[in-house]
Parts: C-alpha cells; structure tokens; sequence
C-alpha cells in the first residue's frame, strides 16, 4: 500500500510513510500583535527566547530594552497589524505547509534516522527576514508570501518576487536546509562546481519533496521550464562551445549561477540562474546512471568532477 499525493511519480513509500515526526507550528505574528504594551511584548520574547536569539538578533541591540522598544513600535503598527491579519487570511491553519512539512522531515529521517526535525514558528516582521532555518529552528516570515493581493510586498525585482508565492515557501526552506547535509569543495570553485553543488541541493529537495513540480523548487514558471528543457541540448552546447565549464573568473560563474533576469549570452528570453538548472540535470545523470547510491552519499560526495564523468552528461542538441 502506497501513501499516496496523487500525483504521478510521487507515491510515497509505507515504510516512510510510517516514519514518527513531530510537526508542530506555532503561528508567533498572533500573540505578537495581540501584544499591547512594552511588559507583554518583553514576556513575548522571554517566552521565545530561541526565536529572539536567532531570527530577532536579539544580540544586535544595544539593551533588552532597545529590542523591548523596537518590537514594540512593530507590534503596535496599524499597517504592519494589517499586513499580519492579510497573512492570517491568506495561510489559513496552514495544513498544506504542515503536511509538506511532515512528508519532507518523514523523507530526510529515511536517510538520516539521527535527524531531528526543528521546531516550527511563523511571523509577521514588516518584510524584515523571509526565512530563517537552522539546526533547531525553522522560522517562515508569512508576510514575504501571501503573494500579489499583499498591501505590502518585498522590495525587489519582478522576476525574484515572483518566487515569493505561498507553493515555493516550504521549498525554498528546504533548499536552505540542504546545505547542512551538502558538503562542497570550497577551495575549487568553478563554474561546474557550482553547477553540481546547486544541483546537488535541488536534487536533495526532489528527494524529500517528491510531489513538488520542479518549477517550484528551482523557481521558473512552468513555461520557462518547459522552454529551458526542450532546449537544453542547445544550453549545455554554450557551455561547452564558450570552455565556461573550468572558467573560475566570480564574475563569469555569477552571470550563470547568480541571480539575474535572464541569460542573454544563450537568449534573452531565458530565465537567470540557468547553470544551477543545468547542475541539477548533471545529478539527475549521475544518479539515475548510479542506482546504488544513497542520497547521503550523494550529498557528502564533494568531487563534483566524479559526479560530472560519472553522469555521462551529454543532451542533444535539437
């Protein structure tokens, strides 16, 4: 019997299924904004004080008081109250997340029986931090994703905000998890490294988020995957045709790798970050070529270099 999400390829086997988590969400933006003096919103914080510590930087105020004020002044802003009840509205009891959350830590404790899955709050700071996700604290800044219909959204370009969108939230925060399991070679840092360290991470989010769609998890629109895919031949010929792949120049490895609009070297109307998508098809190679490794050894296998010969990486040009 198969714990299924309905969706094709994302059956979800019954001895993971089984596996115990514990997934409790604590929604921290309500007693915040409930708050309605400097002793409540000071008891707030002693309440929470791994959540002060970590995603207020509790540390980076002069005094308790100051960090007393500060959030004070947010907790008592009309606008900023506004925003968290149009979060409350949005996200709801927030089962999808709960649920999403649950399969992916049933997943990495598959791989990683010592894992232990971290506590999970959510909040309102006015757009001040997304996500915060660390050993034992996972920490979803609800204001950055309730998406176009926000009185307020984040202060950057189109094409990132258009990943800030309640689907690629519990995605996004797993991908920031991958690198505690994500070993790397920090003294060789080319293009192709970085191609394969990035691919490594997504791959590491497939694997724990099976029925997420792969747009979501690298975040294109459905239509910019499709594009990429059915060209992918043609992509991965500029990087061998251009001798990019050993180019170790930052500025190089930035235009494929960094966040850009697009990627006007190979076409203009390609998304940016092209050479993470193309690592990450690198991996898919490698692992489907190599069906006795586990995803722990993928992940602490830092010869990129292997993993690139191993894949036998070599699509077709249409």
């Amino acid at each position: 019997m198969l714990f299924s999400c309905k969706k094709k390829g994302c059956d979800i086997p019954e001895e993971i299924a089984r596996i115990p988590v514990q997934v409790e969400m604590e929604r921290l933006e309500k007693p915040f904004f409930e708050a309605s003096s400097k002793q409540e919103i000071a008891q707030f914080l002693d309440r929470h004080p791994m959540f002060a510590e970590r995603f207020l930087q509790r540390k980076g105020y002069p005094s308790d008081s100051a960090l007393v004020n500060a959030m004070y002044a947010l907790a008592t802003n009309p606008e900023l109250k506004k925003l968290a009840d149009e979060a409350g509205q949005a996200f709801g009891d927030m089962a999808k997340e709960k649920q999403q959350l649950e399969t992916a830590f049933k997943f990495i404790k598959h791989h990683y029986p010592d894992f232990k899955e971290p506590q999970v709050k959510t909040f309102v700071s006015g757009l001040n931090q997304d996500l915060l996700v660390s050993d034992s604290l996972l920490v979803f800044g609800l204001d950055f994703f309730i998406g176009k219909d926000a009185s307020y959204r984040p202060d950057t370009y189109e094409y990132i905000l258009a990943r800030y969108e309640r689907p690629n939230m519990v995605p996004a925060a797993m991908l920031l998890l991958s690198n505690r399991f994500n070993k790397t070679n920090f003294l060789d840092r080319n293009l192709l490294a970085e191609m394969v360290n990035t691919g490594k991470a997504y791959y590491f989010v497939k694997s724990i988020m099976p029925c997420t769609p792969d747009s979501t998890i690298i975040g294109f629109s459905g239509q910019q995957l499709a594009d990429v895919s059915h060209n992918e031949g043609r992509i991965w010929a500029h990087f061998v045709e251009k001798s990019l792949l050993f180019e170790k120049s930052p500025f190089v490895v930035n235009k494929y790798i960094g966040e850009r609009p697009n990627t006007p070297e190979i076409d203009p109307t390609s998304p940016g970050r092209l050479g993470t998508w193309v690592g990450w098809q690198i991996v898919r190679k490698y692992m489907e070529r190599n069906p006795k490794v586990t995803l722990p050894e993928l992940m602490a296998d830092n010869d990129y270099q292997k993993i690139f010969n191993e894949s036998k990486y070599k699509p077709e040009k249409r």
